[in-house]
């Protein structure tokens, strides 16, 4: 047990003579490398970086003409609804149109024939009157030619 904690004790006797040594040349070529490392780790992560945010700008843009290019389709999409109804509307009003004047002129013959009966009534009123002395004047003139030729004899 002595010699173990001898030589433990020479050991950190031996290293702390040491360590004052080797630190001072230890530190120079380490803090070059790191130095060096530390250089490359940030290029390494500004390129990464750049690539990035190029990527990102380069997946925005392609979304941006996506979205407008759907966008114009759209638009086209609704003008075209927009002139299919606008059509469809005119063709109705055409027909509309035509079925009215249809209708009108239906109307206006309904009214003519309409008139034509009731003048026909109205002179056949009339001339049933006319019809009926007509009549009994050709009785009378009958009934008198009738004497008349009776007394003539």
């Amino acid at each position: 047990m002595k010699r173990t904690i001898l030589s433990v004790l020479t050991v950190l006797v031996a290293s702390a003579a040491i360590a004052p040594v080797a630190s001072a040349i230890e530190p120079a070529s380490f803090n070059i490398q790191s130095a060096r490392l530390e250089e490359l780790d940030s290029r390494s992560k500004n390129s990464v970086h750049k690539l990035r945010i190029d990527h990102l700008n380069n997946q925005s843009k392609a979304i941006e003409d996506i979205q407008a290019t759907r966008l114009e389709a759209l638009d086209a999409r609704t003008k075209a609804v927009d002139n299919i109804q606008e059509t469809r509307l005119n063709a109705l009003d055409a027909r509309t149109k035509a079925v009215d004047n249809i209708q009108e002129t239906r109307l206006e013959a309904l009214d003519a024939r309409t008139k034509n009966s009731v003048h026909k009534l109205r002179l056949e009123s009339l001339n049933s009157p006319s019809n009926a002395v007509d009549n009994i004047q050709a009785e009378r003139l009958n009934g008198l030619d009738a004497r008349t030729k009776s007394v003539v004899r």
